[in-house]
């Protein structure tokens, strides 16, 4: 049968493992294989009974050797299926990455520790409460099951409140339309600098990623370190918002976003950071503005920062395994009906790149042992999803993931202008996290080679979320390296030739800007007459479910 072109195999899940078989891919298991398999999943017959040894005792000793017995059956489980993928010769690394990557979701899935009998603290909690746990993870399943919450809560929602407790650095909405609010925070200090910060966030999840509680905001810490700051608040698309495309982004958001600051501080310049695609269409935004004829210093943006930002996507790190011609003609049918990538599909995307972390430990953890919900800012917001337009999804996947073209000079064209990123000539200071399965920071480091003005790049430790959120604290222990970047550096080397600094990065951006931002001066007035005040922060688009 040809999988390739079989409906009923949608996202290439049966394609992948068919290709490892054509490229001579050995079987999985030998005959020692079973029989080992055979001698684990023997009945285990135990030490003899002791007469005062109560029921509860029994049970545990059993279930204790019986999760021994089942662990080691999944250890060589997940070996063969490793050795079954690393044996095809010379097949395509897409394909071993896809049929890796399912393999993975397999094996996760089987762990014992996600089965209540081969879970020895699962049973323990439920013989030590006399099966209350077991009856609270019950009541949690069922409760997830009607909120329509299949993968098991991340975090208690019942603990945070927009506004309140999360997104609650004081600011205004200065600027609304169909696709985003801008909001202008507060300021905290008598003098700022003088060129405003303008924060462009994905809109794959919400913007408060940046503004969680107050001592993990990044809002907040550059607020209280003398700089105007504004963020983009994207809505939360519906059917109504399907034509919406990846231009509008660019010049209905970000644009309007630094046209708004200057006008608001008066100014003839900002500094605007993108995060993950907010920064990738931040680069497209600055080639498109250096293809105009203006001078450079008549340009809005001034500078501008990436955090976690891919332009070249030949290697787009675990999720590629979501992206393939025939994925995409997927998602598309999906999509249209409703108009929208719906945020249940993108939610289980991003979790199934870490199994293990942000599936199978909650399951475990809420459901056979009866646990009770963590108390988290960043979970809360991971599991706070937003739905994504469909024409802006399938030419976002299109153009930048499948025909990668953002990277490749005059190949795409936006607003009436061929894109070149080698045309901006704005310092720029470039953030990765070497942990970071979404935007592989080796990838991220590219942008540095592709620009003509001056690059800084930063290496922090940890992964997409936790390598950016990363405030400064007595506690803080994380790693960074930073440094200057030539075009003819290989990011690997650039990395062993840089020191290893410990603690918060951010301090190293700030003084980074507060060299380029201006002098001091009274602060600028909430909102302008261009530009009014029109509510409170966290403004209505972020409550959109």
């Amino acid at each position: 049968m040809n999988f390739q072109g079989d409906i009923s195999d949608p996202f290439d899940i049966v394609s992948s493992f068919m290709a490892l078989h054509r490229f001579g891919a050995s079987p999985c298991f030998e005959q020692e294989d079973i029989m080992t398999i055979l001698g684990a999943a023997a009945p285990v017959r135990g030490k003899a009974k002791k007469e005062d040894e109560d029921i509860k005792t029994q049970i545990w000793e059993a279930v204790k050797e019986n999760a021994n017995a089942a662990r080691q059956l999944h250890l060589l489980f997940k070996k063969k299926i490793l050795d079954y993928i690393a044996s095809a010769q010379d097949v395509p690394e897409k394909e071993r990455q896809r049929a890796a990557f399912w393999a993975n979701q397999m094996v996760c899935a089987y762990s014992p520790s996600n089965f209540f009998w081969t879970n020895p603290m699962a049973v323990k909690r439920c013989l030590d409460s006399d099966g209350e746990s077991l009856a609270h993870g019950m009541e949690s399943w069922f409760t997830d099951l009607m909120d329509e919450d299949f993968l098991t809560k991340l975090s208690d929602p019942r603990k945070f409140r927009l506004g309140e407790n999360l997104a609650h650095t004081p600011g205004r909405v200065v600027f609304k339309n169909e696709l985003m609010e801008l909001i202008q925070y507060e300021p905290a200090t008598l003098k700022t600098h003088a060129t405003p910060i303008v924060l462009i966030q994905p809109w794959i999840n919400k913007y408060y990623i940046f503004d969680l509680t107050p001592e993990n905001s990044f809002v907040r810490y550059l607020r209280d370190r003398q700089f105007t700051v504004f963020i983009t608040s994207w809505k939360n698309p519906g059917t109504r918002m399907r034509h919406i495309d990846i231009e509008n982004y660019m010049f209905d958001g970000v644009l309007k976003a630094v046209e708004a600051a200057r006008d608001i501080c008066g100014v003839k310049q900002v500094h605007a950071a993108g995060y993950c695609i907010g920064g990738t269409i931040l680069a497209a935004l600055l080639a498109w503005l250096n293809r105009g004829v203006v001078p450079k210093r008549s340009l809005p943006i001034a500078h501008w920062t990436l955090f976690s930002s891919l332009v070249d996507f030949s290697n787009p790190g675990e999720l590629g395994v979501f992206i393939s011609p025939k994925i995409l003609s997927t998602l598309e049918s999906m999509m249209r009906i409703p108009g929208f990538l719906d945020k249940r599909y993108i939610g289980l995307a991003f979790r199934m790149l870490r199994p293990d972390s942000l599936i199978w430990r909650y399951h475990a953890h809420n459901y056979l042992m009866g646990g009770e919900l963590p108390q988290s800012d960043l979970l809360f917001w991971n599991s706070d999803n937003t739905r994504l337009p469909e024409k802006m999804t399938t030419s976002y996947l299109k153009d930048f993931y499948l025909d990668n073209r953002l990277c490749q000079p005059d190949s795409l064209e936006m607003g009436g202008r061929p894109i070149d990123l080698g045309r901006i000539g704005q310092d720029l200071y470039a953030v990765g996290a070497m942990k970071d399965h979404i935007s592989p920071w080796q990838e991220t480091f590219k942008i540095c080679r592709l620009v003509k003005g001056a690059t800084r790049y930063l290496l922090s430790t940890d992964g997409h979320i936790a390598g950016i959120v990363n405030p400064p604290s007595d506690q803080n222990r994380r790693k960074y390296r930073t440094g200057p970047v030539l075009k003819t550096d290989d990011p690997d080397q650039w990395c062993q030739d840089q020191a290893v600094c410990t603690g918060s990065w951010w301090p190293d951006w700030t003084e980074w800007l507060a060299r380029r931002c201006g002098a001091l001066g009274p602060p600028p007035a909430l909102g302008s007459q261009t530009y009014p005040v029109l509510g409170t922060a966290p403004g209505a688009y972020v409550m959109e479910k």
